[in-house]
């Protein structure tokens, strides 16, 4: 089979088309690339936008708590104060319930340990009082 010759012009008109060919497919294939990777980039600004975001909201939410509980009246600030921090008024006493109850709780169990003490003795002392008497009542 003969060979089929290739003109001049066609080998230049080839070089030349197919050079630009392959420029503008490695130009294509790399604006591609970077477009894909400038997405993913994108992509995860996004969500540590939407991150932060969140963390900003709750931030305003516990502000706007804050600001709700600084709204209070004068009031409701003093009995915060006064059961937070202890504040009396001058001229007024200050009564802590609960070393009251332990007081209460510690003489009541004084008191339970007296009776259980008491109630024994008495016990004991009425059976030496039936010894004694039933003893005196075999002598007769």
């Amino acid at each position: 089979m003969a060979k089929k010759r290739i003109s001049k012009t066609a080998k230049r008109r080839l070089t030349l088309f197919g050079t630009l060919s392959l420029i503008a497919i490695v130009y294509f294939g790399l604006s591609f690339l970077y477009n894909i990777y400038t997405i993913n980039n994108l992509d995860k600004e996004k969500k540590e936008l939407e991150n932060y975001y969140v963390q900003l909201q709750e931030e305003f939410d516990q502000l706007k708590k804050y600001k709700e509980k600084l709204e209070v009246s004068d009031e409701e600030k003093e009995n915060y104060i006064r059961e937070n921090y202890s504040y009396v008024k001058p001229g007024e006493y200050k009564l802590k319930i609960e070393e009251i109850e332990e007081e209460v709780d510690n003489i009541s169990n004084e008191i339970n340990k007296n009776y259980i003490v008491l109630g024994f003795s008495v016990l004991i002392i009425l059976i030496f009082l039936y010894i004694i008497f039933k003893g005196r009542s075999k002598k007769k």
